[in-house]
């Protein structure tokens, strides 16, 4: 990544043209597979000096993170427990994070649920609660908890991971898209709020991944899986893989992107143009 900007963030925000990605200090929500763990490698990989995995299961997260480490970067990883649907524990992990490694540049949310495609219909009111916290409140308080130390700082960068199930009606979808669409309206509210603060917020929203648990689950779930094949064969250029979601996060991350906030991009591999 290009990284011959200058500047400190210092003064007026608008005049603030990012920072690079050498040396800096990362976090990822659901860092601990798939897309946020491809995209922890490759932050690694263009300098970061500490990538913090954020996930749920400890022996997987150290897993993770030892894995990465053994990649022979130049930067550290390492891995946090924090249940991130849980409004009372993420604030006091990302301060105990800063403490413990320093102020926070970017933070990533790429958690994902447990859910597959399923009627509305068949849903009952307490799957539909959680289901929609699942797939919503790990980007939003994730941002809640950063924020504070970024607008501190005047400089960081919010990059949320949700799907075009926000932008495409599919059938079993109603809840998943209806998570997936608070998160991308939020990132582009988040975005005109923060601006001020030299704070860039971005959305990615990538349609079904192949070599990654859900589209296991998927598969594995025979409505699902049906819905899923025939959106499989429209992916023309080839069903993404984590590997080609994890350079448009890193972009957003980047000085390279400096100038560019508000926005929701699709790596979807053809399947949808909408």
């Amino acid at each position: 990544m290009e990284e011959k900007m200058t500047g400190t963030g210092a003064g007026n925000a608008s005049h603030y043209p990012g920072f690079p990605l050498r040396n800096s200090h990362v976090v990822i929500g659901g860092g601990t597979s798939g897309v946020g763990l491809e995209t922890a490698r490759l932050l690694l990989c263009e300098g970061a000096a500490r990538v913090v995995l954020i996930g749920r299961n400890p022996d997987k997260g150290a897993a993770a993170a030892a894995e990465l480490n053994t990649e022979g970067h130049e930067g550290v990883a390492s891995f946090e427990s924090v249940d991130l649907c849980d409004p009372t524990a993420v604030a006091p992990a990302i301060a105990a994070v800063e403490a413990a490694g320093g102020p926070i540049d970017i933070a990533i949310s790429a958690a994902n649920s447990n859910g597959v495609p399923k009627l509305f219909h068949l849903l009952d009111p307490a799957a539909i609660v959680a289901q929609l916290n699942e797939q919503a409140l790990p980007a939003l308080l994730l941002s809640a908890a950063v924020l504070p130390g970024m607008r501190q700082r005047r400089r960081g960068a919010i990059i949320l991971v949700a799907s075009d199930a926000a932008r495409v009606p599919t059938p079993g979808e109603a809840v998943i898209g209806a998570g997936m669409a608070a998160i991308t309206r939020f990132a582009t509210t988040l975005a005109m709020e923060a601006k001020r603060d030299g704070i860039r917020v971005n959305a990615v929203t990538p349609s079904l991944i192949a070599e990654t648990q859900s589209y296991d689950r998927i598969m594995e779930d025979p409505f699902a899986a049906k819905l899923f094949q025939r959106a499989e064969k429209a992916a023309s250029l080839g069903l993404t893989r984590p590997e080609d979601i994890a350079p448009t996060l890193v972009f957003l991350a980047s000085p390279a992107a400096a100038r560019l906030t508000g926005q929701v991009i699709s790596v979807n591999g053809g399947i949808s143009a909408a």
